[in-house]
């Protein structure tokens, strides 16, 4: 599922990378690593919750893993808007 998610981003962003300064590029990298680091820690959350059998400490985690996983989006968004300024 997250491949379906990268592989339109990374082709954005080789369209974009035309024009970018190298600054930009910087920032826009790290926030993928950062980001990328965040969905690997929501993955292992998610791994977690399907162990457990205490069906309230999955939920809990799951809840985790969402939480994760919005914070990388904003993560990436927040690069993006930062990078698309002039």
């Amino acid at each position: 599922m997250k491949t379906l998610r990268v592989l339109p981003a990374l082709a954005l962003l080789a369209l974009a990378g035309c024009d970018r300064s190298s600054e930009t590029a910087s920032v826009q990298n790290d926030a993928d690593r950062i980001a990328d680091a965040l969905e690997q820690k929501a993955d292992n959350l998610t791994a977690m919750a399907d162990a457990t059998t205490n069906a309230d400490t999955a939920a809990l985690l799951e809840g985790a893993a969402d939480n994760l996983e919005d914070r990388a989006d904003n993560v990436r968004d927040a690069a993006e808007e930062n990078g698309a300024r002039p």
